[in-house]
Order: C-alpha cells, then structure tokens, then sequence
C-alpha cells in the first residue's frame, strides 16, 4: 500500500481508475475512511482545488473485494460511463479463489437470485418468487492450487454478490468468505471483520472513454494474497 492508501491505474481527462485495496468500502457516510474520500484527496492534493471534490462512482465493488475501480471528475463524463454500466456494455473480468477443485474446467453457472430479506446478503431462490433475478456468469480454471481453484470468471448480469453465492451454492465458497460459508482464511485476520479481504479480484475492466470514445483496457494488479495462494499468477 502507498501514501494514497490505493494504486492509480489510469489517468485520462476526466476518467480515473485506481486498484481498491480489500477490507475497504467504495463509499461510506461522511467522516468514515472509504475509496472515494482517498481518491477526492488525492485529487484536491494534486490540483490545489478547493474543499469540494467533485467524484461520479458510476459502479462499485464489495467491500472485501479488491481490483479495478473507475471514477469521474465531472457530471457529464460520469453519466454517459454509468450508462455503459447500465447497458452492461462494460466488459469485466474477476478472479475468483475457490475452495475445492471446480469441474469442468469451463462453464456457465445460472441461477435465479434474491437479496435476503433485512440480512445483507443474497441467496439462490426460486425463479417465482417475486424478487427473483436471473443471474448467468462464464468461468474457467485458470489453475489449481493446494485447497482450490483459480477462477477467471466473465458477468453476463451484475446481481448482489452474485459470483460469491453461485460459487457458494456449487460447494465452491470464496476463500475467506465466511458470509458464504468459506472455512478458509485469507490474507490478514483483522480483528474488525469488516477489514478482511475475501478472494475475489476485479482484475479487467473495459470500457469506452466517455470524451474520445477511445476503447480503454485497465488491468489491476493482484496483491501478496494472491500470490501466497496461488503463486506467481500472469
């Protein structure tokens, strides 16, 4: 971790992505440390602007996620960028660690989801039920390791923690996701659960730059974590 508490990756007129660091929030009410309060720092830091900061989050990550985030610092760019988001035309890519061997080595998982009712978490449900939401994602084995799987996995929906509860429900829990059921720890024990990281990694995202139009591919780099579990990873 450097002196901004999180890792720039791109830098382009108004668009900015960064590597979130696990156990932190994208956001949180006024006066508690989140990714967006660092990066607002930064920017008033660097620019000598005033005390307001304007920072569109056109889309967020878990809390216990870590990898490629990006922000805007005006309106205009961080609505047409949420637009992308919307229209899933945002193409993402995460690495997932799972407990156990996962077959076959390529797949598609489906399932029909639910966030649970004044719990903060979701569920696999019945396709009936009223809050229902179909949930498709593609996955292959990138690897194996001593107790799991690598995972690169590709969204086709973006449900509440979809990839955590599809791997879940197949007997293939995030490492560190106790949420979910995982018995494996990883990365460092905090005393405060809420600052533990679980295994899951934004590691790819593309997106058009909502000025130049131009394809833009940011690649966020995994952390020691990663590398303990799974050795050098490519």
């Amino acid at each position: 971790m450097n002196e901004l508490g999180f890792q720039i990756l791109y830098e382009n007129g108004p668009c900015l992505a960064v590597n979130k660091p696990a156990g932190l929030s994208t956001q949180a009410p006024p006066g508690i440390d989140c990714l967006e309060e660092r990066v607002k720092k930064y920017i008033k830091e660097r620019d000598g602007w005033p005390d307001f900061v304007y920072l569109g989050v056109p889309h967020r990550l878990d809390r216990p996620a870590s990898g490629a985030i990006v922000f805007c610092t005006k309106r205009r760019a961080a609505h047409r960028l949420a637009k992308q988001f919307e229209k899933r035309e945002v193409n993402k890519i995460y690495w997932a660690c799972v407990e156990g061997k996962v077959e076959p080595e390529t797949g598609t998982w489906e399932d029909y989801l639910r966030k649970v009712p004044e719990q903060p978490r979701a569920e696999v449900a019945a396709a009936d039920l009223p809050q229902a939401r179909l949930a498709v994602l593609h996955y292959r084995v990138l690897g194996m390791f001593e107790c799991g799987s690598l995972l690169e996995i590709r969204l086709e929906s973006g449900r509440m923690h979809q990839v955590r509860v599809q791997a879940a429900s197949r007997g293939h829990p995030l490492l560190g996701d106790v949420l979910y059921g995982a018995t494996t720890a990883f990365g460092p024990q905090h005393e405060d659960q809420r600052l533990r990281a679980i295994a899951l990694h934004a590691r790819v995202l593309e997106f058009r730059h909502p000025m130049s139009k131009e394809i833009v591919t940011v690649t966020a780099p995994v952390d020691e974590n990663w590398i303990k579990f799974c050795g050098e990873i490519k």
